[in-house]
């Protein structure tokens, strides 16, 4: 699929979602933008957030992804440049559910939505978007101007960096912005289905792209492991925080006091 398709696909999946609205029954309906804006402060802000323990499990995620660069990355690059030929239909095609072909599942979750009357296939549809928009067209963007990583196809090393490059694809490795996107759309996918095998599914089509990118040449183990994990934080956090707009809970109480008896309507909305 050509970029100008990926770039129309992309755009008649926002639209349809711009289109539609995310409502409880008895609540004003929220629009796809507002929340969408909602979702982007709510996950960019969340580091001024966080409490010691959180950071310190960055400090220790970071760590770890230092280990993986030291220890996996040239081993697994020469690795897969011995038994990948660079012609694998299959691996190829599964790359594409990091790119346009994540924006199709997308679409054909807002139509089960929309002609099937299914809330939560819309919610797929929405979550998965706003979370994609964030994670490969935000964070992942940003880590790659940042760090500047060549790629393992530069034949140049595992740290070779040109941090704050801009407009140079070879050094825009670190993190993996095909996984970043296949982990986005599973972990959404995975938040609102309770099935095992939908998880699984989800997870492995997403670890197989990871495992395309790294085929092809195009991204070190620690980019893979990064930029699956940048999507699947993003996807959980975008889930979670928008579970409450699409839930309304109300609770009859008994109201009883020397001027009157009745009951009195608790809800969160």
């Amino acid at each position: 699929m050509r970029p100008t398709c990926k770039n129309l696909l992309c755009a008649g999946v926002l639209q349809l979602c711009l289109n539609s609205t995310v409502h409880a029954d008895d609540t004003p309906p929220s629009s796809y933008p507002e929340i969408l804006v909602d979702d982007v402060k709510y996950v960019l802000t969340a580091p001024a957030r966080w409490q010691e323990q959180e950071w310190r499990d960055m400090g220790l995620t970071a760590a770890g992804l230092v280990g993986v660069a030291a220890i996996l990355d040239r081993p697994v690059r020469d690795e897969m440049r011995r038994h990948a030929p660079n012609n694998s239909r299959f691996l190829l095609n599964v790359e594409r559910f990091g790119a346009e072909y994540s924006l199709g599942v997308l679409g054909g979750f807002y139509l089960a939505g929309a002609l099937g009357n299914n809330d939560k296939a819309s919610a797929v549809a929405q979550d998965g978007l706003t979370a994609c928009l964030i994670a490969s067209g935000i964070v992942t963007p940003t880590l790659k101007f940042i760090t500047g990583r060549a790629r393992p196809r530069e034949n140049v090393g595992i740290a070779k960096f040109h941090p704050f490059s801009i407009g140079y694809s070879s050094n825009s490795s670190f993190p993996s912005g095909h996984t970043t996107q296949a982990f986005a759309l599973a972990s959404v996918i995975s938040g609102h289905y309770d099935d095992s095998w939908v998880k699984y599914s989800s997870y492995t089509v997403a670890s197989l792209v990871g495992v395309a990118r790294s085929y092809h040449n195009a991204h070190f183990a620690s980019d893979v492991l990064a930029g699956a994990l940048v999507g699947t934080l993003v996807g959980q956090s975008v889930v979670e925080h928008n579970r409450p707009v699409r839930s309304v809970k109300v609770v009859l109480l008994p109201e009883i006091t020397p001027e009157l008896t009745g009951v009195r309507l608790v809800g969160s909305f």
